[in-house]
């Protein structure tokens, strides 16, 4: 199956620092794994047992929980593919502003999918805390996200 690509050298802001640059790679490493690979084993390998608190009230604590969530929607959506737009990086938190979509058809369309916006903190060189808002573009996907959101699965708050 072919995947998207986040490309950081597009991204790139000039003004970062050699930190900044280190704590985007690192966010687009994950993320390129996690949400265009699909690469469940890989980020589980790397990343378990660590802290990871999560601010989305719909997925539960640590990286487990982060696997599940993406793992169960890419079960019904195997196309799904998360296309970065713009990339913050302010000392500790890396932000990522993109458009996520269900299928192939949909990358570009940016009447299709979801608009988000992801935050991470990184302490010490390690993802430790992430953040997201979750805007559904098309009317199906605002159903969407109206019919899946329900479950509390973490006591963290969204702030």
């Amino acid at each position: 199956m072919s995947f998207p690509k986040i490309n950081l050298k597009v991204l790139e802001k000039s003004h970062w620092n050699s930190i900044d640059r280190k704590n985007a790679e690192q966010v687009i490493e994950f993320v390129q794994l996690l949400m265009n690979e699909h690469n469940f084993d890989e980020i589980s390998r790397q990343y378990a047992g660590r802290p990871y608190k999560q601010h989305n009230r719909n997925i539960a604590d640590g990286i487990e929980g982060v696997v599940k969530a993406v793992g169960d929607l890419v079960e019904n959506a195997p196309e799904f593919s998360y296309d970065v737009k713009q990339i913050y990086v302010d000392g500790e938190h890396v932000i990522l502003h993109s458009h996520a979509t269900l299928k192939a058809k949909h990358r570009g369309d940016d009447s299709q999918g979801f608009n988000i916006i992801d935050t991470w903190k990184i302490v010490d060189g390690q993802l430790v805390e992430h953040w997201d808002a979750v805007q559904g573009i098309s009317f199906s996907m605002r159903l969407y996200a109206l019919l899946s959101g329900g479950k509390v699965r973490n006591p963290n708050g969204v702030f």
